[in-house]
């Protein structure tokens, strides 16, 4: 999964009110041309939309994101969640995932939390919120002294067609995360078609 997930160029940050638009976004998305999701647990309907994804699209890589509480590592677990992310760096949550056998993705900001994920055997991480902390310069700049140690970055927060080539053309970011292809708004409308034209932009936006 970190391998595959190292060749996504763009990961959707989904917030999902109803659990029964699961099944469409994900093929809206896959018409698109984008076969990975993460769905975060913001809402009641995260672990239930996680397990509707999980059995009708298995080429869906399918993430659980804001993964913060013993509670959610287990839902989004039994869900069928194929990887996990949080904001934040919990040594516990990683552990968790670890065991399972899953991947998963910890939040950093600091140069004391990228060493804590490396100590942790993490290699991608996640920059958040991007935007907020000081944007592809700051990460440039943050991310110099563990080049040599292969980490790579995934930055999230406040990136959308604008700015999201100032992230994917540093060589230290893998990929980028992002809710502008499907917004919660778009998602609760059920507006499929604006949604799979949006992954079209964005796929080839990032050709």
């Amino acid at each position: 999964m970190r391998d595959e997930l190292a060749k996504r160029p763009l990961i959707p940050v989904i917030v999902i009110d109803d659990a029964a638009n699961a099944e469409p976004l994900a093929e809206a998305l896959l018409e698109g041309g984008i076969d990975v999701i993460e769905i975060t647990f913001r809402t009641a309907a995260a672990a239930d939309a996680i397990a509707a994804i999980a059995r009708s699209f298995p080429q869906m890589l399918l993430g659980a994101g804001t993964v913060v509480t013993k509670e959610q590592v287990r839902r989004a677990l039994d869900a069928g969640a194929q990887f996990g992310v949080a904001p934040g760096l919990n040594p516990e949550t990683v552990k968790s995932f670890q065991a399972a056998g899953k991947f998963f993705m910890p939040g950093v900001m600091t140069p004391t939390e990228i060493e804590q994920g490396l100590a942790l055997g993490c290699d991608l991480m996640k920059f958040f919120p991007a935007e907020q902390a000081g944007g592809a310069r700051f990460l440039k700049a943050l991310a110099g002294p563990y080049a040599s140690q292969g980490v790579r970055f995934c930055p999230t927060g406040g990136i959308g067609p604008d700015n999201v080539n100032d992230y994917l053309s540093l060589d230290i970011v893998f990929s980028v995360g992002g809710s502008w292809v499907a917004t919660g708004k778009q998602v609760a409308a059920k507006d499929w078609a604006t949604i799979t034209a949006q992954a079209k932009q964005a796929m080839a936006q990032l050709a």
